[in-house]
Formats: C-alpha cells, structure tokens, sequence
C-alpha cells in the first residue's frame, strides 16, 4: 500500500508503516498542514491490524525536524490570526497521538533534531540517530513552550538534566543523548538508514499481539504504583492467543514462527 501527500510520505510494506517527513527545504519544519496529515496518519496506523510498527523519519540529512515552521508562525501572526496553544485545539496534539500510537515507533533521526522536531522524536518509542544528529529544545529562546517536553523528559532522564535543556535551550550531542539514553543508538550518517531497517525488522519479527501489549501496558501504566500496575491487563492478551501457542511449538520444532495476529 502506498499513499503520498505533498509533504509527507507514508508506505505500508511488510507489516512496517513508513512515514517521512518530506520538506528538506524547510529542515522538515511542522508545518500545520504536515502535522495534520501525520495525526491522521498515526490514527489510521493505530488501528490497522497489518501495522505491527512505524517507522519515522525526515528526508535529506540536514534535519529530523527543525520543530515549527517559523515562517508560517509570523505570517499568521502578521495576519492577525491567534495562536492556538498545544492541547487546546480542535484536533489531537500530534506529540500526544505518536505516544499513544500502540505499536512499537521507531524515530530514524536522520540529522539535528530541535524543538517541536525533538519532542516528536521524543514521542516515539525508540530512536536510532545518525552521527550528526543533535538534540535540543530552544523554545526558551523563542518566547515558546515545549509543553510536550516539559511533561515528557523529566519522565525519561534525571529532572535536573531536563530542567538544564529546558532552561538553557543548548542542544546536546548525539553522543551525549545516547549516554543518557534518549538515543538508543548512535551510527554514522551513511549507514542509518540500513542499520534503522534492521532495527524495526528486529521488532516486527516478534508477536505482534505481544508488541502491542509491551506498548499499551508500559504507557498507560506509567506512573501506576506498581501493584495496580501488574493488574492493569491492557491491550491484547497474547498468553490466550493462537501466536503464544504457534510460538512454543515453533520453538519446540526449532523453526521460525508464523504470526498470524490471533
């Protein structure tokens, strides 16, 4: 299945969704109209049951995402036309629909990943980033907010560090993403986009009721005290599946399994 719009591109190819931002141009800038296209992208993502995992990524090397288009921001604002304000609008938060997104997501950050840019990449599950690919959130520098980052990162990393790159705006090196775990992986420039293939292929060759159990129960389980956590029981119940009983005999017979998603 293949389906292109302008300034996103988005295929379904072996059980893998691939979305990329498409505006080189801009350094894939999110422009109202990009995040538009990609909340209904991860919505119909969401309950496709041909999906097991997504795959995210911008085009060219220059930038992941450079976060809002800037641009379009002034120009509506020379018009007169007001600022919605994250979370307050008539559709779904884009950073709030990538986490709920119950498949695995995978960021292929392809080159700087900054402000809106770093929290969509935030947003996914994993991230395997090129070389060159910093991080930074300089909202504090542009009158901004980063509301998804100000929830979201004190949750992945110590809540002094979050605080220092919310407060400073400086981007971090990939190296140092990785140190602190935000970037799961660090690999040269050239071999990304190979190694970043690999990495979801690793995941989609796994149950795929199980994924979606690992995604649901890690999310809406989050901040439950532990012991209403283990009763949570969300998602698809893969220990009564047909894949829990294809998956033993495979391993019993010392062959490959055959997921059929029941």
């Amino acid at each position: 299945m293949t389906d292109q719009s302008e300034e996103v591109g988005y295929r379904v190819l072996d059980r893998v969704a691939y979305v990329t931002i498409d505006r080189p141009q801009r350094r894939n800038s999110l422009s109202l109209a990009v995040m538009a296209r990609l909340v209904e992208i991860f919505a119909e993502v969401n309950i496709d049951d041909e999906i097991w995992a997504v795959l995210l990524t911008g085009a060219g090397d220059k930038a992941f995402c450079a976060g809002a288009d800037l641009k379009e921001l002034d120009d509506r604002a020379r018009a007169g036309i007001r600022f919605v304000p994250p979370m307050a609008g008539p559709e779904r938060n884009l950073f709030e629909t990538v986490l709920e997104t119950y498949k695995p997501v995978v960021a292929a950050v392809n080159g700087p990943c900054l402000a809106g840019g770093a929290e969509l990449a935030l947003a996914c599950d994993l991230r395997i980033a090129a070389e060159h690919a910093f991080l930074g959130l300089p909202e504090a520098k542009r009158g901004m907010g980063a509301n998804f980052a100000s929830v979201i990162l004190p949750r992945l990393i110590p809540r002094a560090i979050a605080l220092e790159m919310l407060y400073m705006g400086e981007p971090i090196q990939a190296a140092e993403a990785q140190r602190l775990g935000l970037y799961n992986r660090v690999v040269p420039a050239a071999a990304l986009a190979d190694e970043a293939e690999r990495y979801v292929r690793g995941i989609v060759a796994n149950a795929p009721l199980t994924l979606r159990r690992y995604k649901e129960m890690v999310t809406k389980g989050w901040e439950l005290p532990v012991a209403t956590a283990l009763r949570l029981s969300v998602g698809p119940n893969p220990y009564l599946s047909e894949d829990r009983e294809e998956g033993i005999r495979a391993f019993v017979e010392k062959r490959a399994p055959k997921w059929s998603g029941r």
